[in-house]
């Protein structure tokens, strides 16, 4: 078993150069294609689920992060404020600074306008970026980087709605999880500890605490408690997973909030008339995409399902003289939305060889005999062959699987 740093490499997902620095990967069109798949369909989940997509800036001013609470509690984790005046004080309002979440600006978004009861709940969904000042002997591979690009969402709701919102993310886990191939190691109702450092009162801790606990319960999932876990705004549920090594970290998270919507008087006109105060529930489906990708790379060993997989289809003619049948296919494949991609330099056996060791789903071999018929040979990554069939056979076989975006192997 090879962990998602090697398979990363092995599989051009994705590099890490210390020209640009430690903990900030790039993104290879590897990488890139299965993340944009992942994330179109999440977002699409999320779209049907009745989220509103927005797009928000990757900073703000430092007082933004004062009035969240961020910067008192993470102050040491972001990175400095940068200021177009060489003479500002060093604690400078008015200065801008990486986020290190995303929450504030989707407050920002729920107050950008009036608010009634009868729009709620309203969520906010965004797969954003947001910046940790890591340090170099800490970060590594994908799953602890300094630029994170996150699934997240906000739901700003009544009290009264606050179970049922819950319920729905847990829900969208268990739907979304399977199709990426995965189940959770382990479920954890995070629970403030003691001292000081958290924001709100005793009565909206205990309300929240008990919410998520009764969701827990009601989805039928075993879980354990673990005071000191909590976020600093309030208590969550966190969805936990580990890696190779047993270590274990949280891919999804649910939590319930009292306290921003009051540090950012944010309100709602209530059934009465009178201004009412929502409940932020923050949630995160997937996690980060780095964090999602590391340990996708290492459940599948590289080999993803078929409908995220970099490359669906590897296309082989087995000599020049089928060179523009083969394009021929590829071009069709990419017209019907798959990912294919040309196999044209070295012998046949050794172009078979690679798109097995890149885990491609499926290689297409054309010979003279299936270039003159428009036929293609399909072979399956787990060394299989299926008998020749014409083009759209072939193209209708692979898009079906596609579609049914399944995250269990090939059949």
């Amino acid at each position: 078993m090879k962990d998602h740093r090697r398979l990363g490499r092995d599989l051009e997902i994705y590099h890490s150069d210390p020209m640009i620095g430690a903990g900030l990967p790039l993104w290879l069109p590897n990488g890139a294609a299965a993340r944009h798949a992942i994330e179109e369909f999440v977002r699409e989940e999320e779209r049907l689920a009745g989220y509103q997509h927005v797009y928000s800036p990757p900073m703000a001013k430092r007082q933004m992060y004062e009035r969240s609470g961020h910067l008192a509690k993470f102050a040491d984790d972001m990175f400095p404020a940068m200021s177009d005046d060489p003479d500002a004080p060093a604690d400078d309002a008015e200065a801008l600074m990486l986020r290190p979440s995303l929450c504030p600006h989707h407050a920002m978004v729920f107050g950008s306008r009036g608010r009634s009861y009868r729009e709620l709940p309203v969520r906010i969904a965004e797969i954003g970026g947001m910046y940790r000042a890591e340090r170099s002997g800490v970060v590594g591979g994908l799953s602890r980087v300094r630029a994170i690009s996150l699934n997240d969402a906000h739901v700003f709701c009544s009290l009264d709605q606050v179970g049922a919102e819950v319920a729905l993310v847990l829900a969208m886990c268990a739907r979304i999880h399977p199709a990426l191939g995965f189940a959770a190691d382990g479920y954890r109702l995070s629970l403030r500890g003691p001292g000081a450092g958290y924001l709100g009162v005793d009565a909206d801790w205990a309300r929240a605490e008990a919410l998520l606990r009764d969701a827990l319960v009601q989805a039928g999932v075993p879980f354990e408690e673990a005071p000191g876990e909590a976020a600093f705004y309030g208590p969550k549920i966190d969805i936990q997973v580990r890696d190779l090594a047993g270590r274990e970290s949280t891919l999804a998270t649910v939590q319930v909030d009292f306290a921003q919507p009051e540090r950012f008087d944010l309100s709602y006109t209530g059934r009465d008339g009178s201004p009412a105060r929502p409940v932020m529930v923050h949630r995160s489906i997937v996690g980060s995409m780095e964090r999602l990708l590391a340990h996708l790379l290492e459940v599948h060993q590289g080999a993803f399902p078929v409908w995220y997989a970099p490359v669906q289809l590897a296309v082989a003619p087995v000599g020049e003289a089928q060179d523009a049948a083969a394009r021929q296919f590829a071009d069709q494949a990419l017209r019907a939305g798959l990912r294919s991609a040309l196999s044209l330099d070295g012998s046949l056996g050794l172009r078979i060889r690679e798109a097995a060791q890149r885990r491609v789903p499926y290689l297409a071999v054309i010979g003279s005999r299936e270039a003159d018929s428009g036929e293609v040979s399909l072979r399956l990554r787990d060394g299989r062959q299926l008998p020749p069939m014409p083009y759209a056979q072939a193209l209708g076989l692979i898009g079906d699987e596609v579609a049914a975006r399944s995250g269990e192997p090939m059949p």
